[in-house]
């Protein structure tokens, strides 16, 4: 069983809203890229957030949308083993040090949850979050069977964290 290991976080002084993961999948590990599944839909629906076709950009550019509407990206666990890409399969997992990161971004309002297992162990590690929002979400993988337009409707509520486009 390989040690799969998170992506560093995408964030900055401007952070308003941090959107954390449980560990990236074998085909985002493998393209290097948050949500590099082609069948994830976080793309689409972090685009419906802010307002901008995010599908349509290089990867790169992408992150940066993300930086310029007050958005972050982290997973919940720094490494753990897990054979394929569900998280059902994860084991020995090793949170990430989510304390540290939200200490570090000064106008962090909100932390959206993409999923049950970012929620569990990310509302564990943060505890009561000094006073920020704790958003639990539809996970945005192909794996979690809502319709991409019901699981949009539910991370709607993420726009009163964000900058317009």
């Amino acid at each position: 069983m390989s040690l799969k290991r998170a992506f560093d976080p995408v964030v900055d002084a401007n952070t308003r809203l941090l959107i954390l993961g449980s560990l990236p999948g074998d085909a985002s590990l493998k393209a290097g890229q948050y949500y590099g599944h082609p069948q994830n839909g976080f793309w689409r629906l972090v685009g419906g957030v802010i307002g901008l076709d995010l599908v349509a950009l290089p990867y790169p550019d992408r992150l940066e949308a993300l930086k310029e509407a007050g958005v972050g990206l982290w997973d919940v666990i720094a490494r753990a083993h897990r054979p394929g890409s569900l998280d059902a399969a994860i084991r020995d997992a090793e949170a990430a040090d989510l304390n540290l990161l939200v200490g570090r971004l000064p106008q962090l309002r909100a932390v959206a949850f993409n999923g049950g297992t970012a929620a569990r162990i990310g509302r564990r590690t943060l505890g009561s979050a000094r006073g920020l929002s704790l958003i639990d979400l539809p996970s945005s993988s192909p794996a979690h069977t809502r319709s991409l337009e019901s699981k949009a409707e539910a991370w709607d509520r993420l726009k009163s964290f964000v900058a317009g486009p």
